[in-house]
């Protein structure tokens, strides 16, 4: 307050000043015991691991106080989360499908967030990843992984947000992808080698580090340029043209020289193919409903035959596709979505392997751990400069995730199929 003089009759200006000194360090006392009092209460709601020093040795705590939330009136650190507080929405695999999945192979729960343990990080996923993929491991039938463990969290990429951290490998704020699975957050071991990786998303939107600089873009990048290694001037042909994997196929091959055609279902992903992503032609396999007819539109796309080919369907498209191929002719195989759900998908000419001399290779892009730091350069420096376009269909919330995949199965997806979760 500002300081003011005021004059008083003489002989009561000094007795009238002694009492209002006397007013004011009586205040002052109550004061700062007030305030002493309220520090210990705002102290003792800390967390034992958070607390101040001061708190911890002035203060002890009352058998009433609450560690799980901070009062308004007191600052947390930054970035630093009472975990025992937090609800981990999660879905799980409770049952396995016989045919096409369904929502009652999937239940929705909430459970608390563990408190971490040294070497743990929290994170907290803002997107969640859904690929084809999934579907094999919700299978209990042999194949390259084992099978995903029933009323267990469903297996999934993500990205998202340090929250805490006990490991000097993160700190709070860190941008990082993993495989967090479907789920809300996630606490990562980060003693040893693990999935968690930081990213850079000052040029690069975080969400594509889940598609075109992520998983789908280095089977992309693998693919192409390790199995079908396109020469300048030569065709590439890529079915499911328009999703995570084929967007980027076609791409990368006009990039390297070739010619890119693709093949898609629907007018409007094979216009979005040629118009959007830049490939020479699209066919639409859904105009085309046999053999000799999609076989008869490859024909009229790739006047000089096919050199490579990347799959992603199987079936007629890869059959259809083998009567047009040229001599040593290299298939990648990266999916088989046309059997995903227990269909067979037979061949119709496999002597054409032998005619041709072709080279048909399947792949699992994880075994090839060796070529990520290669492919993912080359994919954010393209993106970066955006040479390297893609595009992402989104639902929004958890709850949303199992509809979402069966779309993605059933191809209604442009692009890819992510979950926002934050």
């Amino acid at each position: 307050m500002p300081h003011r003089s005021v004059s008083h009759p003489s002989g009561v200006a000094s007795s009238r000043a002694v009492a209002a000194t006397t007013r004011i360090r009586a205040c002052s006392f109550i004061r700062r015991r007030s305030l002493r009092e309220r520090r210990a209460q705002l102290d003792c709601t800390w967390p034992p691991r958070l607390a101040p020093r001061r708190a911890a040795a002035q203060y002890p705590r009352s058998p009433s106080c609450t560690p799980r939330r901070l009062t308004a009136r007191i600052r947390s650190p930054p970035h630093s989360r009472l975990v025992s507080s937090l609800i981990n929405r999660q879905i799980l695999l409770v049952s396995r499908p016989t045919a096409e999945p369904t929502a009652d192979n999937f239940r929705l729960v909430e459970s608390p967030v563990p408190t971490l343990a040294d070497g743990q990080v929290l994170v907290r996923h803002h997107f969640l990843s859904l690929d084809p993929y999934m579907r094999g491991r919700m299978s209990e039938a042999k194949s390259y992984s084992a099978p995903q463990p029933l009323n267990a969290v469903m297996i999934g990429g993500t990205v998202g947000e340090v929250v805490e951290s006990r490991s000097p490998r993160f700190a709070p704020g860190d941008q990082v992808v993993g495989m967090g699975g479907w789920q809300e957050y996630s606490v990562v071991d980060a003693t040893g080698p693990s999935m968690l990786r930081k990213v850079d998303t000052t040029h690069i939107p975080l969400s594509a580090y889940l598609g075109a600089v992520g998983m789908p873009g280095v089977t992309a990048w693998y693919g192409l340029m390790k199995i079908i290694a396109p020469k300048p001037g030569s065709t590439v042909v890529v079915s499911a043209a328009s999703g995570a994997v084929g967007s980027a196929v076609g791409q990368l091959a006009k990039v390297h020289g070739a010619r890119a055609v693709g093949i898609a279902g629907g007018a409007e992903k094979c216009r979005y193919v040629t118009e959007g992503l830049g490939f020479d032609a699209c066919i639409d396999y859904k105009e085309h409903r046999d053999l000799g007819a999609l076989s008869k539109a490859l024909k009229a796309a790739c006047p000089d035959g096919i050199d490579g080919h990347f799959e992603n369907v199987g079936g007629m498209i890869l059959d259809a596709v083998m009567l047009r191929a040229n001599a040593f002719a290299r298939v990648a195989i990266c999916g088989m979505i046309a059997g995903y759900n227990g269909e067979p998908i037979p061949m119709t000419y496999p002597q054409l392997i032998l005619t041709n001399r072709m080279k048909v290779e399947g792949f699992i892009v994880s075994e090839h751990m060796e070529v990520w730091p290669e492919a993912l350069t080359e994919l954010g420096t393209l993106v970066a400069t955006k040479r390297l376009t893609y595009r992402e269909t989104i639902a929004e919330g958890l709850a949303s995730a199992p509809e979402a995949f069966f779309g993605l199965l059933k191809g209604k997806n442009f692009g890819k199929q992510l979950v926002k979760l934050a």
